[in-house]
């Protein structure tokens, strides 16, 4: 077995992470250096307000290994990580997150499981460093990644992940806006691993990740790459056209046994408003779907560059 890995590219998404970056590339020279005969690291900074793209020219500049990019407005972390896998160069790929929650030195344990034969490797935290709603909304998001990726696989998912390059061509024209990395590497394997890592505490600010963006986040991944809401829209169409059944046999029998019809209006009433929410409920989940078709069919792309920058200067 290898002691070494091949060369590796490290693709980062920014977002107002400038004071931390000089340290983050600090922490990661020596652990690449120690650990591939090449490797680069791709910063791409998703519109950051503080200033990081700076940050990221000034660091390009001193160290030939980094390459820099600036998107024009704020894609998203995925979109980001996107953007920098398109411009990898090297045959293994590490992603982590820029506020050194995943601490570079537990690099070489994903390196090592990666050598065991799976095709993507995640960081899985031994104890995670958030507070109760984020807590909570990355439980939602696993669950809708779970309908996507299999349940199993989606119990192991991280911003901190290792892969081979190769598996990029799997999804090299994927153009739709809304996008899932771990979703798309389905696309190319199944054999996916997990190995625990360290979990540290923020290094700066607060997680940019908030309850409502990853709940966002969640319902896009239902909507985007899954049928189950289809499904599940399916099945309470099912059920309420039974209970409608039901309902109406109940009517016909208290007439024949009877000879009355069903008195009230409040019991119509509710049985009109059951069905048509339902009916609205389903459309809802069908006008999703639509919406989607019609941003592919519109052609709008994953990201868009404004600058890019490497060892020496910009490209």
């Amino acid at each position: 077995m290898e002691s070494r890995a091949a060369a590796l590219s490290v693709v980062i998404p920014v977002y107002n992470s400038a004071p931390i970056l000089p340290e983050l590339l600090r922490r990661l020279e020596p652990v690449l250096a120690a650990e591939a005969p090449a490797f680069e690291v791709i910063l791409v900074d998703d519109a950051s307000r503080d200033g990081s793209w700076e940050v990221i020219r000034e660091l390009a500049a001193q160290r030939p290994w980094v390459h820099g990019i600036s998107l024009k407005r704020n894609y998203g972390q995925h979109n980001a990580l996107l953007a920098g896998l398109h411009r990898a160069r090297h045959p293994l790929v590490v992603t982590l997150d820029d506020d050194l929650q995943h601490p570079p030195e537990e690099i070489p344990k994903l390196l090592a499981r990666l050598r065991e034969g799976f095709d993507v490797v995640y960081g899985a935290p031994e104890r995670e460093q958030h507070g109760l709603w984020r807590d909570l909304a990355s439980r939602v998001t696993k669950l809708a990644l779970s309908s996507a990726m299999g349940a199993e696989t989606a119990r192991m998912v991280s911003a901190f992940r290792a892969f081979p390059l190769h598996l990029r061509e799997a999804f090299s024209d994927y153009r739709s806006p809304f996008v899932s990395i771990d979703v798309l590497l389905t696309w190319a394997t199944q054999r996916f691993g997990a190995v625990p890592v360290r979990h540290d505490p923020r290094g700066i600010g607060t997680s940019n990740y908030t309850f409502r963006k990853l709940v966002a986040h969640a319902l896009n991944m239902l909507t985007g790459f899954s049928i189950l809401p289809l499904q599940l829209a399916s099945l309470i169409g099912f059920g309420f056209t039974l209970f409608g059944s039901c309902v109406l046999a109940y009517v016909i029998g208290r007439y024949l046994v009877q000879g009355t019809s069903v008195p009230g209006f409040p019991f119509l009433a509710s049985v009109i408003a059951i069905f048509s929410g339902a009916q609205l409920f389903a459309l809802g989940i069908i006008g999703e779907y639509l919406a989607r078709i019609h941003f592919r069919m519109m052609g709008r792309p994953p990201y868009s560059v404004r600058h890019e920058t490497t060892g020496g200067g910009p490209r």
